[in-house]
């Protein structure tokens, strides 16, 4: 692969043309990319995971941390009333602040979509999650009228999931199909498309080679975010796991000048966790994708902890998990 990043990204991904069109040679370039190693990739994410941060630092990494959240209900029992809800936290996070930024998203379900837009307009993006979630098995028109009817309903992002049973079968030219097929459907009329963040459920894929090898499929295939998991298997986020993924957009970038954001989600409940995958990013990738645009957080329970993390420094006084509503 290119060591630096070519002036035109089109003609960085022209280059990868050949690679794309059938199975075999997508099969070939996937297996010949540099195996993970996963001892040094586990004991370099426990040593990033030590880092601390100062007091000036860390307030800076909370607001940042909180502006990444994707806030996050998806639950059979969801209401409209309980996602209206949701959507109005994610736009004031602390109704007692407000110096504390919104969120990036709320992730819901496709048919509350249009619940969430009537809250927060154009100021906090809406995420659905789509192609039967969470399990991603189901016919392919099924998935894409999924994804057309959220964009129609006003999503502004797209959450879909791969067929890990394909992926795992070896069948990578259908999975690359799929993603390019959704990417398709997430155009609006206007020309402009909702961004498409691809999961993998990396819980299911059993080596970190696998995640790399997804990695490059879903960018290739023109997936705007990488994303960990659906939150429904575990293990779902995890530090190892998610620096794989750094490196695989890192690499991308420089070999096709485009860059991909990462979402981890799942099981990323605390400010402590939060700030161990931002000083990740930052040594991994790189400080280009320390932004909302380039790297989210789906969780439902996070955001409290930040909240509460962030009135203890800015108070002096630690309030209560009572404190903030409960999502």
């Amino acid at each position: 692969m290119p060591t630096t990043a070519p002036t035109d990204p089109a003609a960085g991904l022209a280059s990868y043309s050949e690679v794309t069109k059938d199975e075999r040679a997508l099969r070939r370039f996937l297996h010949g990319l540099p195996g993970v190693d996963q001892v040094g990739a586990e004991a370099r994410a426990a040593a990033l995971g030590t880092r601390s941060i100062k007091t000036t630092a860390k307030e800076w990494a909370l607001d940042l941390a909180i502006r990444m959240v994707d806030l996050t209900t998806l639950e059979g029992q969801d209401t409209p009333g309980k996602v209206r809800a949701l959507a109005a936290k994610a736009l004031r996070p602390d109704p007692s602040d407000p110096s504390c930024p919104s969120v990036a998203a709320v992730c819901v379900y496709g048919d509350m979509v249009a619940e969430v837009k009537s809250v927060v307009g154009d100021a906090v993006n809406v995420a659905a999650v789509a192609t039967a979630f969470p399990s991603g098995r189901a016919a392919l028109d099924i998935k894409l009228a999924d994804t057309r009817d959220a964009v129609e309903a006003g999503a502004d992002e797209i959450d879909m999931v791969i067929d890990r049973g394909a992926f795992l079968a070896g069948r990578y030219q259908q999975v690359f199909d799929e993603i390019v097929a959704v990417k398709e459907a997430c155009q609006r009329p206007d020309g402009s498309h909702a961004h498409l963040k691809v999961i993998f459920e990396t819980g299911e894929l059993q080596t970190y080679d696998n995640v790399r090898r997804v990695s490059w499929l879903a960018m290739l295939a023109g997936a705007d975010f990488i994303k960990t998991s659906t939150g429904k298997v575990q293990p779902a986020a995890t530090l190892p796991v998610t620096l794989v993924m750094l490196e695989a957009v890192r690499d991308f970038r420089e070999a096709t000048g485009v860059q991909i954001g990462v979402k981890p989600a799942g099981g990323i409940r605390t400010a402590k966790d939060a700030i161990k995958y931002l000083v990740m990013v930052n040594e991994v990738a790189g400080d280009d994708w320390l932004t909302p645009d380039w790297f989210r957080f789906g969780a439902s329970t996070l955001l409290n902890d930040l909240l509460m993390q962030r009135t203890k420094l800015t108070t002096g006084r630690y309030s209560g998990p009572d404190y903030f509503t409960l999502d």
